[in-house]
Parts: C-alpha cells; structure tokens; sequence
C-alpha cells in the first residue's frame, strides 16, 4: 500500500487554534485532538496527547518492545490496535497528572481520533467527537461514534441525520484527560486501494455534513488539496470552532 498524506487547520473565528495535529506516514500513524480548558490548557492538551501517542506508536514500532505495560493485552484486538489504545490511555494519565499538578491547567482534556495502517488493515480509536472517515467507492461511511450527549441517548443513530441543531448535540461525555484512565473506543478495518480517510475535528463536521464532505473529497484528487478544501469550506460555511482535516490517500 502507498499512501499520501495532506493537512490543514485553521484557528477560525477563535483567538487560539486549540486543535492539534500529527502524521508519520512511515510509522503509519495519523492523529488528530481538539483541546479543551481554559486559558491555554486546550492547546496543551492536545499537543501532550499527539506527542504522547508519536512516542508510543514510534517506541513500540521495535522489535522486542513491551505494547503490554502498563494496561495489559486485549486479546479481542490485534496488537496494532493494542498499540494505539494503549498510546491513548498513556496520553490520558500524561495530561490527566499534568492538570492535576498545575492549577492554571486543571481540568483540561482533549478530543483524540487516531489512525495506524500497517499492511492492509487499519486500526483506529476515539475519544470525544473528532471523527473519522472512509471514502470507498464513492461512498462516504463515518467509522468512528462521537462521546456526546446526543449519540448516547439515540443509541449510536448519527447526531447529524437524527438533530443537527439539537442545542446538546456537542455536549462531550468522554474526553482524554480528565479523569485517571479511560477506555477508547476501537475497531479495525481492511485498508483497499483507492480507500480515502478523513481525520477532522468538529469544527469541521460541525459545518459540513457527510454529503458535503464526500463531494469535496470527489472533487480534489489529491490528499493536500482535499484536506485544504475541507477545511476551506468549513470556515466558508462559517464555523465557530478551530477546524482540522487530515486526508490519507491509499494506493
């Protein structure tokens, strides 16, 4: 598999881009968090939670590493999507004892969505309302379920199709870092040529709706030109967020 990778993010309307993000394509790893707290703690946050999963994933790439320490092995999982958990949770008990420490930076946490390719087969976790999506064959399919208010009362229906102005639909019930551990949600998938992926923030898909974003992808052939496009039309829609886009071309 060959993948290209682009991004964009934009501070929007806002004084501080809180959003933060990271890819290493040779590691195979694509990340995305929208801080949270006050002050500047959102913009730590997320830059502790991408930097602690790059040190994880990049660490645990060697051979003879322990992927196990210090939450043990999920044997329902491979071990790429132990890895990735397992970065995720260090990333919460990282930022979770920081603002635990600092005043100034309690209560800060961190919406994360994360990808890991190895092969044909990709890994992902999620942690608050970041998404990610695959484009495959025209088709636009969301693989991640936001940690809101909203999703948890209609039992996993899409917030988007269901109320897309319900005034509780951003209310977050799961983040990272502001409690001492926490579970992600994971899946795995098969990865196929010509499969596109997009890791963005809610400021993106809090403006632009699946169709939105599929016809956008359709319409930029490259991932630096779909992952500009995105982000450009959200602040043309008129969020009031920060918005990032991550887009992985496979081939």
């Amino acid at each position: 598999m060959e993948l290209t990778v682009g991004s964009r993010t934009d501070m929007g309307p806002r004084k501080m881009n809180q959003d933060h993000h990271g890819w290493w394509p040779d590691l195979g790893l694509f990340v995305v968090a929208d801080g949270m707290g006050g002050h500047n703690a959102g913009e730590v946050a997320s830059h502790m939670a991408v930097e602690a999963i790059h040190g994880f994933i990049k660490e645990s790439a060697a051979s003879g590493a322990d992927i196990t320490w210090p939450f043990g092995l999920e044997i329902r999982n491979s071990v790429d999507t132990n890895r990735l958990t397992t970065a995720v949770r260090l990333a919460n008990r990282k930022i979770y004892n920081e603002g635990s420490k600092r005043a100034a930076l309690s209560g800060m946490g961190t919406t994360v969505v994360a990808a890991l390719i190895a092969g044909a087969r990709i890994s992902l976790v999620s942690i608050g309302d970041s998404r990610i999506y695959r484009m495959r064959q025209g088709a636009l399919e969301q693989l991640t379920r936001d940690d809101t208010w909203l999703a948890s009362v209609l039992g996993g229906q899409n917030a988007d199709d269901a109320d897309p102005h319900h005034p509780l639909r951003h209310v977050l019930t799961n983040v990272v870092g502001t409690k001492d551990d926490v579970r992600p949600e994971s899946r795995e998938e098969d990865v196929k040529p010509g499969d596109r992926f997009v890791l963005c923030t809610d400021g993106v898909h809090g403006r632009l709706g699946s169709a939105a974003i599929a016809t956008l992808l359709a319409g930029s052939q490259s991932a630096a030109d779909g992952a500009a496009t995105i982000v450009n039309e959200a602040m043309t829609a008129g969020t009031t967020d920060n918005a990032t886009a991550i887009v992985i071309n496979v081939a």
